[in-house]
Order: structure tokens, then sequence, then C-alpha cells
């Protein structure tokens, strides 16, 4: 259901109208990190395998060991054959990794970046492209400082004529309000808000991005998106990984900062605004901060009553038992880091008000599955008060992820002599629709950057904005306002997460 009987390049046009990609040096400082490996490398290489990368396009990995060129390529290959979400070919890798180099390089040294420079005007001036750069952050925020400041001390972030710099910061773009406003001021000292990309992957992911085409393109939805038809909204990112080896991060950022100031804000935003007044970045970033700035604060007591926060102990997932979260390398035997929360959250505005957004992300829990679920209001039961069934209410379900796609929940008759009444789904999926899987959510962003847009990306009132949020909420829990509670690693999380829903009227579906 739901087919297309065409298929089209996913790169083709953004949003709005869009500019063409152009050729660059693309330095990734932190070239030895996990992220290089695991994801920029490879969605990378398949742009260039589906001819999407522009031709020129050179990456230059920056990290202090001691490697040539060669050593970095074959690494680099190794991880693609590993992590690419489609198998490498070996012409199409040997064309691509002709234009990848590793230079050795200290971020706290300035000499690195003049010779840095250097090599890079040596590759632009042999190969006779332009000196545009793209400077991507992928080393720990730590060091964001210190690379900030020898780009501008060393003027690698000045503009020449119709040449550029841009900067991709990763995230977490600060741990509070106070040190993201730092972070900002810091970063538009060396940058221009234009030049800036702070990038949530999440965002990238193609049914992210079908949102605001499935709200403003169907008059169906977009003329019941209100509360005059919905009755609430459910936001889940569940994950049944734990931490991996991210503990010396992790411990200190916990699922609210991880995820919920972030990702499922950025849900929360795209879902809930208004129509932009065109499909400009500004034009739809705009449209955002307004549904954060009227966010109703969780503050103080209201904490306890809004809010859940728990910690995985030992289970089983899919069938293998697991640490507690205490006992992973890394974290404190006493450590009060919450790996899942529950939050309601009320937005005050004309639209949505009396409808309840409820957010729940964790880890070790029984599956990976991210999704926004529309629930609107029952119909008056008058009719069918004699059915064999409860009528159960229609839901749009939007799967970001594994399984990209949307279904809609409809009641039907099913077939007989009695008037019995059934649920059933209205299903689309991307890989059966279109005939092939999703690009990864790295492949568009990189190519947004290329390309000047940045629709995708978080501006930095937003990111000031939901940390004012999020900082309400740490706040109460860390005055042990809200107790930690304590969920099996396996299970759907503590039964106060189904308390706070409870409240409502409601459940949590199930994923």
């Amino acid at each position: 259901m739901f087919n297309n009987p065409t298929s089209t390049n996913p790169f083709r046009v953004g949003l709005g109208s869009r500019t063409v990609p152009e050729p660059c040096s693309i330095v990734i400082f932190g070239a030895s990190g996990d992220l290089t490996r695991r994801k920029l490398i490879p969605a990378l290489y398949n742009l260039s395998a589906s001819g999407n990368l522009p031709p020129g396009v050179r990456v230059i990995g920056f990290a202090r060991r001691d490697k040539t060129t060669e050593q970095f390529r074959s690494e680099m290959e190794e991880a693609t054959r590993t992590f690419s979400r489609r198998s490498v070919d070996d012409k199409l890798w040997a064309n691509f990794a002709s234009n990848v180099y590793y230079f050795r390089g200290d971020f706290h040294i300035r000499q690195s970046y003049i010779d840095l420079d250097r090599y890079l005007s040596e590759l632009e001036t042999s190969q006779g492209f332009p000196p545009r750069r793209l400077f991507y952050l992928s080393a720990s925020p730590d060091e964001f400082p210190c690379i900030l400041n020898n780009l501008r001390e060393t003027g690698l972030n000045k503009i020449h004529e119709s040449n550029w710099p841009r900067i991709v910061l990763e995230k977490p773009f600060g741990n509070d309000l106070a040190s993201a406003r730092k972070l900002n001021e810091l970063v538009l000292e060396v940058f221009r808000e234009s030049q800036t990309f702070r990038i949530d992957h999440y965002l990238g992911k193609e049914t992210a991005q079908n949102i605001l085409v499935l709200r403003f393109a169907n008059k169906i939805f977009e003329s019941v998106w209100n509360a005059n038809y919905i009755d609430h909204v459910q936001i889940s990112a569940c994950e049944s990984l734990g931490i991996g080896g991210r503990a010396g991060y992790y411990d200190k950022a916990g699922a609210l900062r991880d995820m919920v100031q972030n990702h499922l804000l950025q849900f929360v935003c795209l879902t809930a605004m208004e129509p932009p007044s065109d499909l400009s970045p500004d034009s739809i970033r705009d449209e955002k901060v307004k549904v954060l700035r009227a966010l109703r604060p969780i503050v103080g007591n209201d904490v306890a009553l809004y809010t859940v926060r728990a910690q995985y102990t030992a289970g089983r997932v899919e069938g293998q038992p697991v640490f507690g979260y205490r006992q992973e390398t890394g974290i404190p035997t006493d450590s009060s880091t919450e790996t899942y929360t529950a939050l309601r959250l009320d937005i005050d505005n004309w639209r949505w008000s009396g409808v309840p957004f409820f957010l729940r992300t964790g880890k070790r829990l029984p599956k990976n599955a991210t999704e926004i679920a529309i629930h609107f209001k029952a119909v008056p039961p008058v009719l069918f008060r004699s059915s064999a069934l409860d009528l159960e209410e229609n839901v749009l379900v939007i799967r970001i992820q594994p399984d990209e796609g949307a279904s809609l929940r409809i009641a039907v008759k099913r077939p007989g002599p009695t008037v019995t009444i059934e649920p059933v789904k209205m299903d689309f999926h991307y890989r059966t629709s279109f005939g092939s899987v999703s690009p990864d959510a790295y492949e568009r962003l990189l190519l947004d950057v290329m390309a000047n847009d940045s629709t995708l990306f978080a501006r930095r009132d937003e990111v000031e904005e939901a940390w004012r949020f999020v900082d309400g909420i740490r706040n109460a829990w860390d005055q042990g306002i809200c107790k930690l509670l304590f969920y099996s690693a396996g299970s759907w999380g503590p039964e106060e997460a189904d308390r706070l829903i409870a409240k409502h009227g409601t459940f949590w579906r199930r994923l």
C-alpha cells in the first residue's frame, strides 16, 4: 500500500530550492576516532559511489598518530567494508581513496595548522580547485576551543572572494545553557552563523525530513493537526545497546542531555511547528524556535510529577545476559546517571493547548526503535456500542528507524454477517515503495554542508532554548526532587513511566 510508481534521486532537491554542492577539502579533526571509521568515511564513499559527491572533493584526516596516507587509506577501506550500507566495489573505492589523505598534527600546536594550510594549498593548486575548506570537528568537545582558536589565529577561518571555510560541530553543544552559550560565543568569534553547522544526525534520516512533507503537503493531515482532533503525541527513542565505549562521556551526560535536549526536542519541534512562510532554512528554524519557547517549563516540584529517571540493572537482552550500568567498564559503582527518562511536555500555544507530548528514551530496552506516534481522539461510541470490540483511536506512526516509513491505523468492519470492528494498518515503507535503502543520515548532512543548506542543522537560538528547558529538569534532579529508579535490562523501563502516561488515560505504544 502507498506504492510509488517512480523512483527519484533522493539528493536532487532539498526541502526548498537547493544550490549545487561545491567541491572542497574536508578536514576531519579527530580522524582516528570511531565516528570517522563508522560514519564519515563510509558516508563519503557512498556519496562517491552513487555519483552524488562533487568531483574534486578531497578528504584529509587530521590526527596525532604517526601514520602514512597509505596506512590511513587501508584502515578506512577496512572500516568502510565493515560499516558501509552498501558493499564496497574495488574500482569505486580506488577512485574515492585516491582523494583521501592523512595529515599528522596536534590540536594544541599552532604550527600544525600553519603546516595544514600549506598542505591544503598544495593539494588545491596541484588539482586546480579553489580553496574551499570544510572543517569537521569529530574530536572531543573539550578540544573544540583549542581547535577553533588555532583556526582563527592561523587565518584558516578567513573568507576569500567566492571561496569559503565552513565548520561542522558534533554534539554535545555544551552540557547546560551556560556552557552552550560560551561555546556559541566562541564559535561565532571565529565563524559566522551562516558558516556554522551544528549536526544532529537524527535530522538527516529520511523520515525525519519527511515529517514536514507529510504534514504540509497533505491536506488530510494538516487540517486535523491540532488540539481539536489530536488526543496526545508519543515520541520514543529506544535502544537495546548499552553505553559501549562511551563511559567517559555518557556518565557525565545521561539520557536527558544525550537524547532529549537534542534529538527528541527536535522531533517535538518538527511535529508541533507552524507552517513556515517558505522552505528556506531560517524560515523553518524560526518556527522550531517558537515551539521551544512555548514549552511549559518543568521546574521545582513539578519535575517529580512530569518526569521519570531510571538506570538499568543486570538482565537479559535478546536472550543474552548483560551487565547493569554500574558494572559497565569505566562507570563508578555508585553512579546516579540516568539511562532512561520519560517526560510529559505541554506546549502553551493555540494549536496544542491541552495536548500532552509524552517522550521516552532509554538504553538496554528490548529493541531498537525510534518513532513519532500521533494519537487522534476517539469517535463517540454511540453507533457501534454493540460491536464485538471497543473502538480504537486512529494513530499515525512516523517510523524514524530502523524500518523507515509511516503507518495509519484505521477501523474497518471484519468480513461476516455481524458488525465486528477491527483495527488495520495502512503502511508505507521506504524500501518497498522506492526500491532502495534510504541513504545514511550523514550522507545527506555532509552533502547539505557542501551545498550551504542549513535546514537540517541547529541554529544557535535553538540550541540555547533547548538547554533552557532541560536545565530546569536537570537542576531539580540534582537537588533530589525526582529520585533515581531502576529497571532490569531487557524490560521497557520502570513502572513509574507507565504510571506517568496512565494519568492521561492511555499507555505506551508497543514498539
